[in-house]
């Protein structure tokens, strides 16, 4: 039976920060997006409140900063080669963050299957952002489910990597789980755990789980 790994982008592909950070940083706006997100890391700002704050300071928005953050961002190490060699096993990975589509959307060109992320309206912005549009906790385990239906698999078969609080929905519902530079929130759910800043490593974590 193939499996499914779900990959979160903020501070697990991305290593101690987030989408939204690494964009405000080419805006100068970076402190801002920083304060947000402790906000919303410890539930104080929900989802849709998060989107639209970071909306207003990303009024000057271009696609040239969407690259820059993306090409200058620390990323974990060899994430290419792991969605390789899940490819190569017959297997699906896929990533579901709650930052903007048109930022998570980018690691197709990558090797992921499938990447889902909150909802944002074209660059540059004229419009504010649908809040039916912006992913919760929640919404990650329905795009599990979507992602599952459309690969054949089950819940069963799910690989999740994560980091905080937006995952643990997500743990809750597979079997197997790996927490990535993790914080307190993933205590006791992870099935695995690691530190550091190399995709591949992890991932060996888990190669062999079936």
């Amino acid at each position: 039976m193939a499996r499914l790994h779900l990959f979160d982008l903020d501070g697990t592909l991305l290593h101690g920060t987030s989408a939204p950070v690494e964009i405000s940083r080419q805006l100068g706006r970076e402190a801002e997006a920083m304060a947000l997100d402790l906000a919303a890391s410890t539930g104080r700002v929900e989802p849709p409140e998060y989107a639209a704050q970071v909306r207003a300071l990303w009024a000057h928005l271009t696609e040239a900063h969407v690259t820059a953050a993306f090409e200058g961002a620390p990323w974990l190490t060899r994430i290419r080669e792991v969605w390789a060699a899940i490819r190569q096993e017959g297997d699906y990975c896929a990533v579901v963050s709650l930052s903007p589509s048109f930022f998570v959307e980018r690691l197709l060109g990558w090797g992921a299957h499938a990447a889902y992320g909150s909802r944002f309206p074209a660059i540059p912005f004229t419009e504010p952002v649908d809040p039916a549009g912006v992913l919760n906790p929640a919404a990650k385990v329905r795009v599990a489910d979507v992602l599952c239906r459309e690969f054949g698999v089950t819940r069963a078969d799910c690989v999740a990597y994560g980091d905080s609080l937006s995952d643990k929905d997500l743990f809750g519902v597979v079997s197997v789980s790996v927490s990535i530079n993790g914080d307190g929130h993933l205590s006791g759910l992870a099935t695995h755990a690691y530190e550091g800043k190399d995709l591949w490593d992890a991932y060996e974590l888990v190669r062999g789980a079936r």
